[in-house]
């Protein structure tokens, strides 16, 4: 009987394997490209890499979670990164996509471990209950604490899915009962990226994955350890609405007129102003729609502790990037001020402007007077 060998495929390979063309490739290479912010002419090496890179083995664990993040990701909007990124990538093991279970499950984790030790890339989906030793959360006969440091032990690199693992999310929220921890607070010598987002958007755990494919590095981390390319800015400060929130103009109520007319949600408890993400820009649903455009306020759900930083639907009494702390009611005022101020400005230089222009035009014609005469 022939023993059956493990074929190593590249991306590419196994891109064009699943039925894609070459056309389809150099469009995901295009489009995966942009959302990691790389310029157009990274293009090419993004390509090249998928191209010459054979697989990077992953195991993917489960803890305190709601699985949102797997979901966020496999409704990716490209077709590539489920049919391809998820599957070709070696999800070596993963509770909620894999067809094995029970022991055939963990097998398929130890051999991977032991294979790859040192190459393979663990991700984490969900907190780690501490309390009582660990004993919230058993996964085949082991606690999650043991699960995650056993895997932990042999990888290359972490990256932290979604606030659960990044921070906790509600299994962390007061009382906190299980002692529901996030993972950099458990492990300190490996590297990690957090990814927060409750779930994160499936095209930013994409474009961290083939990152880490192109360039055999981390992407670059800001000082929380989250993607800078994805994580750099406020939902503030891309939203459509923001020019509303300049001018002082907000929704009082989820039914008043103003919420009709798309002003501001910052008075009905928007967290927009405080949350670093990539909603107002990447979107949800293939690019539709975010939470504010639907009509609700952003609950901050990527930022620290966000469950118990007041009630969702209650308005921030101060804001934080505008130096003294002030309230929406005095950024408001001040903008208002300084709109009045503008166009007052405005009318004195226009004037001003008008009466040199006149003196320029009666000197002009005195001088044509004058030369006429003579």
């Amino acid at each position: 009987m022939a023993t059956k060998t493990e074929t190593k495929q590249t991306y590419y390979e196994s891109i064009i394997k699943q039925g894609y063309s070459r056309r389809d490739f150099m469009k995901f290479a295009t489009y995966i490209t942009a959302y990691m912010g790389l310029e157009s002419s990274m293009i090419a090496q993004v390509a090249k890499s998928l191209e010459t890179s054979y697989r990077l083995p992953v195991i993917w664990e489960h803890y305190q979670e709601c699985t949102c993040c797997s979901e966020s990701f496999i409704r990716s909007d490209h077709p590539i990164v489920a049919d391809i990124v998820l599957d070709k990538i070696s999800l070596d093991y993963t509770l909620t996509l894999m067809a094995a279970s029970g022991h055939q499950a963990e097998a398929a984790k130890l051999a991977t471990m032991e294979k790859y030790r040192g190459e393979y890339i663990l991700c984490v989906e969900g907190s780690v209950p501490m309390g009582d030793d660990g004993n919230y959360c058993c996964i085949a006969g082991k606690t999650a604490k043991e699960q995650f440091l056993e895997a932990a032990e042999g990888a290359k690199a972490i990256i932290a899915w979604g606030s659960c693992a990044c921070n906790g999310c509600v299994q962390a929220a007061y009382p906190n009962p299980t002692e529901a921890t996030p993972i950099h607070k458990i492990i300190k010598n490996k590297p990690i990226i957090r990814v927060p987002g409750c779930p994160p958007i499936g095209e930013v755990m994409a474009g961290i994955i083939v990152h880490v494919v192109t360039f055999g590095r981390l992407p670059e981390l800001d000082g929380l350890g989250r993607p800078k390319a994805f994580y750099s800015k406020r939902v503030h400060d891309s939203c459509y609405r923001r020019p509303y929130y300049d001018a002082g103009l907000f929704a009082e109520t989820f039914d008043d007129q103003n919420a009709k007319d798309g002003y501001c949600l910052y008075k009905v408890g928007c967290r927009g102003p405080m949350t670093y993400n990539s909603c107002g820009t990447i979107r949800w649903n293939n690019g539709v729609s975010f939470p504010i455009q639907s009509g609700h306020g952003c609950i901050g759900c990527s930022e620290e502790d966000f469950w118990d930083n007041g009630p969702f639907y209650e308005r921030l009494t101060g804001l934080a990037g505008f130096g003294i702390e002030s309230s929406a009611d005095t950024i408001g005022k001040v903008a208002a001020g300084v709109v009045a101020g503008g166009l007052a400005a405005h009318a004195i230089a226009a004037n001003i402007s008008k009466r040199k222009e006149l003196k320029s035009e009666i000197s002009s014609g005195k001088s044509n007077e004058k030369n006429l005469e003579r």
